[in-house]
């Protein structure tokens, strides 16, 4: 064995690249990989050359005891400056499932994951995701005497595989091409390229959070129009530019328009549904008025009788006037003008629609 302090850990990160199946390394993505990942461990590492990751799976497959079988590939790839497809030869275990450091789950990790198993209700079932079902099989949790303890609500997709494709491809940081359809012309089958972040899930139905390809836009699909999923070789994957997470804070849903800005909503409440707003918030920023704040609305709106005021600052959005919209006239949006008049048309327009309704019935 090379007489160097990091080679196990070289190994242990040559392990882990060579059983990716998502992802295609050559000699010199390998050097780059394990030199970054090192770098990253200890400080004091210049990283490795590409002779010394050469010896390395010279060692694992013909010289030390591993012998493993690697297999060795040539993989399209296009060239970022020129936009031409080259190709690059690839090496990647010949069986997939193979490790260098496969182990046994201790009883506390099996437990751990029989309760993460009772939260994965949304993934019951998923034909892309067998070696999940294979782990939940194998600890025994499939038997007709087990009972449900917490259910979650599930929207089912007609493509029941799109789900774990797409959870896949994000989890293996995979370029993929998306093949959609429009609610307006369901008929018309569109393509993009994307890099895939995020899964998220927003009044039963499953949205997918991507990066097109082609200028890096923040675009949101809904995975009921969404008809396959492509994954491609020979693409760098675009890390996101910020925390994900920190989209969803200022909109109610998924829908965000970047220039749009964060406005202050104030809005009365019934008594009837007063409890149920306070206790479910529209939105994190939500804020029941007490004291001055409440006295001042009072005043300005004495027709407003019992009940209760609250402000949230968000983005307007589709969500936003569906939401303030749902609760009827048990919610009055009272500022600012624009919020209020986009409820009231949409209000106005049901009720024309229940007009022509009761005319027809008549």
């Amino acid at each position: 064995m090379p007489a160097n302090k990091n080679a196990m850990t070289r190994y242990m990160i040559l392990d882990e690249l060579l059983s990716n199946q998502y992802h295609d390394y050559s000699l010199d993505d390998l050097t780059e990989e394990v030199s970054r990942r090192l770098s990253d461990m200890y400080s004091d590492t210049k990283g490795v050359v590409r002779r010394t990751i050469e010896k390395d799976i010279n060692y694992l497959e013909y010289e030390g005891p591993f012998l493993v079988e690697i297999e060795r590939r040539w993989v399209p790839c296009v060239n970022k400056e020129t936009g031409k497809t080259t190709s690059k030869k690839c090496l990647r275990y010949k069986d997939p499932s193979f490790s260098l450091f496969k182990k046994e789950l201790s009883l506390d990790e099996k437990l751990l994951l029989k309760e993460a198993f009772s939260l994965l209700g949304q993934f019951d079932g998923l034909p892309n995701l067998d070696a999940l079902e294979k782990l939940r099989l194998s600890l025994d949790m499939g038997g007709k005497e087990d009972r449900h303890i917490i259910s979650f609500t599930k929207n089912p997709l007609e493509n029941s595989n799109l789900l774990g494709e797409l959870f896949t491809a994000i989890s293996h940081k995979q370029v993929i091409e998306l093949e959609y359809h429009t609610f307006s012309r369901p008929d018309e089958k569109l393509h993009v390229v994307i890099h895939p972040y995020l899964l998220k899930e927003y009044n039963r139905r499953w949205f997918l959070i991507a990066a097109a390809d082609c200028d890096q836009k923040m675009l949101n699909f809904s995975l009921d129009r969404i008809d396959g999923v492509k994954p491609l070789g020979g693409y760098e994957f675009f890390e996101p530019q910020y925390d994900l997470m920190e989209r969803f804070e200022d909109i109610i849903g998924v829908t965000l328009y970047e220039d749009s800005p964060v406005l202050k909503i104030y809005f009365w409440v019934s008594e009837r549904s007063n409890s149920y707003v306070s206790t479910k918030p529209l939105h994190d920023s939500q804020r029941c008025l007490r004291g001055d704040n409440e006295a001042e609305m009072r005043k300005r709106f004495p027709m407003l009788e019992g009940g209760a005021f609250f402000r949230i600052d968000c983005k307007e959005n589709y969500e936003l006037i569906r939401e303030l919209t749902s609760f009827g006239n048990d919610l009055i949006v009272l500022e600012p003008t624009e919020i209020q008049e986009r409820v009231y048309k949409r209000i106005e327009s049901m009720q024309e629609g229940y007009q022509q309704l009761r005319i027809k019935n008549s």
